[in-house]
């Protein structure tokens, strides 16, 4: 008899530090979260409750009814501001909240849904700052709601009242009704106070609240609702296959987001991302998560991120992309408005992106101005190729080989402040002040100046790498020499420049990688010299040919990824040093106008090129 006491007080004790008093469960959530809301899913999937209660105004009752039909179409409740008469409150309701998704998996499971707050009037100020809930994957539920709990939310008698009130509609279910209850996290302690002693009926409202419905259009979407259109849709597809063992991860479907948006730029553009912008992407939207005190990027993170490493007109696709919800229709039994975030929220931001697409018949045209040439029939410019011998754009050589020697001397300034010295200012300014260091250390109250070491040797070759070609994408393989003492012999590979002709005898490609070297006339076909075959790859034969034909010390070497160690060690044999440069930290503007290449099929057609070439 007094084992089987001793284990019912050892239940009621653990009963009474966990979230389950005796009829009682309760779910503490974040509102407009995902990953609570699959929480809220399993939890009414397993235990199948009798009566489903939410933190929502018996007022919207009615509306979030009806709104609850129209899912996965989403709607949006709009009722008077108790504060403001002339302004508004709108609730999306969306499928990925956790209130939401309480009261439909409830009527699913054919459960009472009772909606438990008594909407006094204005609802008390409650801090809702929360961790983010992405830790909910890694540290569980429990475990994030104990480390919340840990600094309990400052109470006033307006939040003590507005729980009496919640307390109040608990306490009035049946006494047999296992309950689910899915209250705010900020609220939860405030609630189970309550909840230890009967309470009175709330006061009640004179009037009930007049509510609109309306239909958001599909466009505003991603700037109205808590979670990303493109991720709620992925909550929607999954949800009525979920099960303990299912998952959305948040993190993948921002992959998937970025794909999907490199395709739709790709289809705008005719550009694609480079292999080391995908990654430097991942990283950025990361950093810009942690600044915000977050784990993941929300939907303005992730655009801002795609605008900065790759450029405005991907950030406008990532933005659409994100913003796509197919199950939200333009036509619909209500009427159909197109809300802005401003309308929504009280505090947003704003990002400007300019799209640069070429829009013909939009763009002014001066009167006189002569168009291009174009063929007379098709297949007329690819009837006057020669094919006996090809030659390059002058004008095209002149940029190429000015950014060749803008890279040289950065390669030299990086390996110089990578050899810098700082040290406190005594009698000479040496090579100027260290403002970095200086300020560093600015409660020294010294200045601090540095010197750069002279670096041994120049740069000779420059190997640039646009695409590594792992898709054979550019199977064009050339070298062609320099014509004077200041145009550098070159060996790159490309698309196929007579597939795309602009012009007769002129062909356009685009280039995967290239290597230049100065003095001209030296270089044997890179591509089919056997001293090469080690190379396993296009960069690594333009590689070794760099180090082989440089005359000087050092060879850049500009990529995403850098050379195999080995390569380090050839260099070394050889006497020469690799100077490596990431791709990500220069223009990439500057670099989708260097892929350009224009290919005449003789001398006589650079005559004639400037018409066709643009």
């Amino acid at each position: 008899m007094s084992r089987d006491f001793d284990r019912e007080l050892e239940a009621l004790l653990k009963d009474a530090g966990s979230l389950r008093r005796g009829r009682f469960r309760y779910l503490p959530v974040a509102p407009g979260r995902m990953e609570f809301a699959i929480e809220v899913r399993r939890a009414i999937l397993a235990e199948q409750p009798d009566v489903v209660a939410v933190e929502l105004p018996v007022t919207l009752e009615p509306a979030c009814r009806r709104a609850l039909e129209r899912l996965p179409q989403i709607t949006v409740l709009i009722y008077p501001d108790d504060k403001d008469k002339e302004a508004a409150i709108y609730v999306p309701i969306e499928p990925a909240d956790p209130f939401t998704e309480a009261l439909r998996s409830g009527l699913e499971t054919g459960a009472e849904v009772l909606f438990l707050d008594p909407d006094l009037g204005e609802r008390p100020h409650v801090p809702d700052v929360y961790p983010d809930p992405f830790s909910l994957q890694h540290v569980g539920l429990d475990k994030y709601v104990e480390a919340y709990r840990v600094y309990p939310q400052p109470r006033s008698d307006a939040i003590a009242e507005h729980a009496a009130g919640i307390a109040w509609k608990l306490q009035g279910t049946g006494p047999e009704d296992r309950v689910l209850v899915v209250v705010s996290l900020n609220l939860l302690d405030a609630v189970l106070d309550a909840m230890e002693q009967p309470q009175s009926p709330p006061r009640k409202r004179l009037l009930p609240r007049m509510v609109d419905m309306v239909n958001p259009h599909p466009d505003c979407l991603a700037e109205i609702t808590m979670e990303y259109p493109f991720l709620q849709y992925r909550y929607e597809q999954f949800r009525a296959a979920m099960r303990e063992q299912a998952l959305i991860d948040r993190r993948r479907s921002q992959l998937e987001l970025f794909r999907e948006a490199a395709q739709a730029y790709e289809k705008n553009t005719g550009e694609r991302l480079s292999r080391w912008q995908p990654r430097l992407l991942g990283r950025y939207a990361r950093n810009l998560a942690l600044a915000a005190g977050e784990l993941s990027a929300g939907l303005f993170d992730i655009t801002v991120a795609a605008r900065s490493i790759v450029d405005d007109n991907y950030g406008w696709d990532v933005w659409e992309t994100g913003g796509r919800y197919p199950p939200q229709k333009k036509e619909s039994d209500l009427e159909t408005v197109n809300l802005s975030g401003e309308e929504v929220w009280r505090h947003t931001k704003r990002l400007r992106l300019r799209r640069r697409l070429p829009r013909p018949k939009q763009r002014l045209r001066p009167a006189g101005l002569k168009p291009r040439p174009k063929e007379k029939f098709p297949g007329e410019w690819a009837r006057q190729i020669d094919g006996h011998a090809i030659c390059s754009y002058p004008p095209e050589d002149l940029v190429v080989e000015d950014f060749g020697r803008f890279l040289k001397r950065k390669a030299k300034s990086v390996l110089s402040e990578e050899r810098m010295r700082a040290e406190p200012f005594t009698t000479s300014l040496l090579d100027g002040i260290d403002i970095r260091q200086t300020i560093r250390n600015w409660h020294e109250g010294k200045i601090y100046v540095r010197q750069l070491e002279k670096i041994a040797g120049e740069v000779g070759s420059v190997v640039l790498i646009f695409d590594e070609d792992r898709d054979d994408r550019y199977p064009w393989l050339t070298t062609w020499l320099g014509e004077h003492q200041n145009e550098s012999d070159m060996a790159f590979y490309s698309t196929h420049p007579f597939e795309h002709l602009v012009g007769p005898g002129i062909g356009r490609a685009e280039y995967g990688g290239f290597l230049m070297t100065l003095p001209p006339r030296r270089m044997i076909d890179v591509w089919t010299d056997p001293d090469y075959d080690f190379a396993r790859t296009k960069p690594e034969r333009l590689l070794l040919a760099a180090l082989d034909y440089s005359r000087q010390r050092h060879v850049v070497y500009v990529a995403a990824h850098p050379p195999r160690s080995v390569f380090r060690t050839i260099a070394y044999r050889l006497g020469r040093s690799i100077l490596y440069i990431p791709a990500g930290q220069l223009s990439s503007a500057k670099l989708k106008k260097l892929r350009v290449v224009h290919v005449l099929d003789s001398h006589s057609r650079r005559a004639e090129a400037r018409q066709y070439i643009w």
